[in-house]
């Protein structure tokens, strides 16, 4: 398969050299200073683009990409705000393909999975108030961050109590704390942390005067989201429209 990788910090290095050793071609490498490379006719020999930027330059990526037929799939996240029903359009309307999701960790699809089910079984005892924390490297731009609002969503679509998510505290790298973890009775509170090099910790918190239940992921690196990205591209390849994990993990 052909991939053209979009952004080449350290997850494009590293999907570079995860795509490689599982056989692919990396046709294209697009960063910042070489964006006259979207109208190469390497980028659009590309059966599909690996795109990992940031939320001010995601969604014109994604345009690029799809003006020359190309295919994409994205782990950038802080777009879908003001550009969803857009990219929903192009997709479903436009004739586009874009898999994206807010985590590719094959790890993180199994604890949404969990996520979800225990949401659904925390119907039944309201006792159980719901909190949710993330851990990330410094130099995130967002928060909360996006897997921290899929996490979010899914448990607002299982647990009849909770309406909406809102940002909790922010605890910044040089430990000034922003924000509060207080909320009104239908909403979640995320609260984030900046510090180090954190690949990345969701912690979903259950609290009861009783007990407390918490269910945690901690990446060891970015090297599972590297290797999750590379198999939604050949996942994408074969398929069309707007994709997310769930399509390519049937839990």
């Amino acid at each position: 398969m052909k991939i053209a990788i979009i952004g080449y910090g350290k997850m494009g290095k590293m999907i570079e050299q995860i795509a490689r050793a599982r056989g692919h071609e990396i046709v294209s490498i697009i960063d910042k200073d070489n964006q006259q490379e979207f109208d190469s006719e390497a980028f659009a020999s590309a059966d599909v683009a690996i795109e990992f930027t940031s939320p001010t330059a995601a969604y014109g990526n994604y345009l690029k990409a799809f003006a020359k037929g190309v295919k994409v799939v994205s782990g950038s996240t802080g777009w879908m705000k003001d550009h969803g029903d857009d990219v929903r359009r192009l997709c479903s309307e436009g004739g586009h393909t874009l898999f994206w999701a807010s985590n590719f960790s094959v790890g993180v699809a199994i604890f949404s999975a969990v996520n979800r089910y225990l949401a659904k079984i925390m119907n039944g005892f309201p006792q159980y108030s719901v909190s949710m924390e993330e851990t990330h490297h410094v130099h995130k731009l967002d928060a909360p961050s996006g897997t921290a609002i899929t996490l979010a969503e899914d448990i607002i679509d299982n647990l009849d109590r909770k309406d909406k998510w809102v940002k909790g505290t922010l605890l910044s790298p040089d430990g000034s704390l922003t924000g509060s973890s207080k909320c009104a009775d239908d909403e979640i509170a995320i609260n984030s942390i900046r510090r180090d090099e954190v690949p990345g910790i969701h912690t979903v918190t259950y609290d009861s005067e009783a007990d407390r239940i918490t269910i945690t992921h901690d990446a060891h690196s970015r090297k599972g989201f590297a290797l999750g990205a590379v198999l939604a591209a050949e996942f994408t390849a074969t398929h069309d429209g707007l994709l997310t994990i769930s399509d390519m993990f049937k839990f």
